[in-house]
C-alpha cells in the first residue's frame, strides 16, 4: 500500500468521523431540547392546562422523528444514553396525558420507540400517577384519586412479569422497583387520606343530628 493511498484512506476516514461528531452533537442538542418539551407537557397536565398539554406533544413528537430519522444509518447514536433518555421521556409524556385523560394509549410503533424504551417510560409515568393523587387529596377529592392508584397498581402487575437482564431491558427492574416503593406509600397516603374523609363525614352527621336534637 503506497503512502498516499493510506493518507487517502485516512482523510477518508476522518471526514465520516467528523460527519459522525456533527450528528452527535446535534442530536444530543436535539434530545435536550425534546427533555424539555415533554417536561414542559407534563407541567401542563398537572396544571389540567390538557389543550396546551396536547399541542406540546404534537410538538414533541414531530421533534422525537426529526431526532432519530438522521440516525437510521447509525445505530449506535440511536441506542446512547442521551437519545433513550429523550424518547423514554416522550413516552412518559404521552402515557401520563392517556391516563389523565382516559384517551387511547400510543403504541411503541406510533412514538417510534423499541419496547424497552416503552416499558421504562410506563414505569415513570406510573409513578407520576401520585403527584395527581396527591394533588387530588389536597383538594379533599379523595374518591377522584382512587382510580389514578388502580393505574399504578395495573402497571406494576405487568412490569413485574418483564423478567429479562437489565442489558435486554435497560434497566428496567430499577424503574419497577422505584415504582413499587412509589406505590406503596401512594397507597398508604390515600388509605389514610380516606379514613379521614370517613372520619369527617361520620363528624358532620353527628353534629347535624346533635342539632336536630335527635341525641
Amino acid at each position: 500500500m503506497s503512502k498516499n493511498h493510506l493518507a487517502a484512506t485516512v482523510e477518508q476516514i476522518v471526514q465520516e468521523l467528523d460527519a459522525l461528531n456533527s450528528l452527535r452533537d446535534e442530536t444530543l442538542r436535539r434530545s435536550r431540547a425534546l427533555i424539555r418539551s415533554c417536561a414542559h407537557s407534563i407541567r401542563a397536565i398537572h396544571r389540567h392546562e390538557l389543550e396546551a398539554a396536547s399541542q406540546m406533544l404534537a410538538e414533541a413528537r414531530q421533534a422525537a422523528q426529526e431526532m432519530i430519522g438522521p440516525l437510521e444509518r447509525f445505530p449506535a447514536l440511536y441506542y446512547t444514553g442521551y437519545t433513550q433518555d429523550a424518547l423514554k421521556e416522550l413516552v412518559e409524556a404521552h402515557l401520563v396525558y392517556a391516563f389523565v385523560t382516559q384517551g387511547a394509549l400510543p403504541t411503541p410503533q406510533e412514538l417510534g420507540v423499541t419496547g424497552p424504551i416503552y416499558l421504562n417510560g410506563m414505569a415513570e409515568a406510573a409513578t407520576e400517577m401520585r403527584r395527581f393523587v396527591l394533588d387530588l387529596m389536597r383538594r379533599n377529592r379523595v374518591d377522584e384519586a382512587e382510580p389514578f392508584l388502580a393505574i399504578m397498581d395495573d402497571i406494576y402487575s405487568l412490569l413485574v412479569t418483564v423478567d429479562f437482564p437489565d442489558a435486554v431491558t435497560l434497566g428496567l427492574r430499577r424503574q419497577t422497583d422505584i415504582l413499587r416503593s412509589v406505590l406503596e406509600r401512594t397507597r398508604g397516603d390515600l388509605t389514610m387520606g380516606m379514613r379521614q374523609e370517613r372520619l369527617q363525614e361520620a363528624l358532620r352527621e353527628f353534629e347535624k343530628r346533635m342539632e336536630a336534637g335527635s341525641l
